[in-house]
């Protein structure tokens, strides 16, 4: 049984697909299901998302990026509104399963984000999500959950909707590990941190991240933003590359590509532009008002160009215009591509992204769960359903820009 679920055959004498389920609630893109459909001994048997955008702003369509990727297509339910057993029947009908082994939950993050002043005061009414996670893993049964989220879930001024949730889990019989990773130790080549929190059903043994990567280390030149895009062509503002639709950045007003062009490369920032009255006058007023005040350093990285030697800053959902981060190319006047702030985020080259309209693509990317990891989650949890221990050999996600060769042991010989 163990080696056939472990190789992802299927049991030649009744046909059934042995393969261990998952099924993945706020599914987004697809981030998170995808290193558990590269991984042969699971199948995502269903994943469940509402497409929501920012108000006014239509639907985030992303479902159609995630079936494109994933081969299943992703039910539109809002899961602030249905109930847990009408969620476990619908799930139940469409994944063709009575228990998923694996349930994937990553709840929106962002009501818990510290860059968000208002979050540090107000408890945003999406944050409650987090809490009936534990309500779906009644009726579903799941032998494991894993709930991502921004660190501010574990350490943040609601972290009280973590607690509800790790209490509840464990009045259900699961056992309980949360922690804040820096996604960069793991080979994403990204400052990103963020929280994961796994449950284990009592006939399951409790693993974390750590323990995958005991033992193991990431040497630092694979986590740059050379080793990432430094090889991909050459492409204008808002042109496309022509052999990869996704390699495009968005189109810029002519006074943006002014002030683009003004920003140094490889790391500069929009503080050198009042060093020159020349280009100084290509300063917003929000600039302005920030120098006056002496504040400047609270948003230093709008319109700052990414630094080659260095992990990418954090890809955050709004990153489809330069003034919304640190995301400049480090060389070309022009945001970075769909393709590049994918590598970035852990996504393999072949990732497509619906092309329906560029700024969802952007955010389809910035708010997954990178790839590289998930794909790491997915052989721990074949580890704790009864595997053997994986090597880097086997969790390291081809197609991303981390490769085997850059993990090497710890041990001293």
């Amino acid at each position: 049984m163990t080696e056939a679920l472990e190789s992802g055959q299927v049991d030649p004498t009744n046909h059934r697909d042995r393969r261990w389920t998952v099924v993945d609630l706020f599914s987004g893109a697809g981030g998170m299901s995808y290193g558990f459909h590269a991984h042969t001994g699971f199948r995502v048997a269903a994943a469940v998302d509402a497409q929501r955008s920012k108000p006014s702003r239509g639907s985030l369509d992303c479902n159609e990026t995630y079936r494109q990727n994933i081969g299943v297509k992703p039910l539109d339910i809002d899961l602030q509104a249905v109930t847990p057993i009408e969620l476990a029947q619908t799930v139940r009908r469409a994944g063709n399963l009575r228990r998923p082994t694996v349930l994937v939950a990553c709840p929106p993050c962002t009501g818990f984000s510290r860059t968000l002043p208002r979050n540090h005061r107000e408890d945003d009414p999406r944050n409650a999500l987090v809490g009936k996670v534990a309500e779906f893993t009644a009726q579903l049964q799941p032998k494991i959950v894993i709930v991502e989220n921004a660190r501010e879930l574990l350490k943040g001024s609601f972290r009280l909707h973590a607690e509800v949730l790790s209490a509840r889990l464990q009045e259900l019989g699961y056992k309980v590990h949360s922690h804040i990773y820096r996604f960069d130790r793991f080979g994403l080549p990204q400052r990103r941190e963020r929280s994961i929190m796994i449950a284990a059903s009592a006939d399951v043994r409790l693993r974390h991240l750590d323990e995958l990567w005991d033992g193991w280390r990431v040497n630092p030149k694979a986590l740059t933003v050379r080793r990432a895009i430094w090889d991909l062509p050459e492409v204008q503002v808002g042109v496309p590359d022509s052999e990869d639709a996704d390699h495009v950045s968005t189109s810029v007003t002519p006074e943006v590509l002014q002030r683009i062009r003004a920003i140094p490369v490889d790391g500069g920032s929009w503080l050198s532009l009042f060093k020159d009255p020349e280009t100084e006058r290509l300063a917003t007023p929000a600039m302005r008002k920030s120098v006056a005040n002496n504040s400047q350093h609270h948003f230093s990285d709008v319109y700052g160009r990414m630094a080659w030697d260095s992990p990418a800053p954090v890809i955050k959902r709004e990153c489809s215009h330069v003034g919304n981060g640190r995301y400049t190319h480090p060389q070309q006047d022009r945001l970075c591509t769909v393709r590049e702030m994918a590598l970035l985020q852990g996504f393999p080259a072949s990732y497509s992204f619906k092309e329906s309209a560029k700024q969802n693509a952007y955010r389809h990317v910035g708010d997954a769960v990178p790839p590289l990891i998930s794909y790491q989650l997915a052989w721990l949890c074949s580890w704790m359903l009864g595997g053997r221990r994986p090597t880097p050999q086997e969790f390291v996600l081809s197609g991303t820009t981390l490769r085997i060769d850059d993990v090497t042991s710890t041990q001293t010989r």
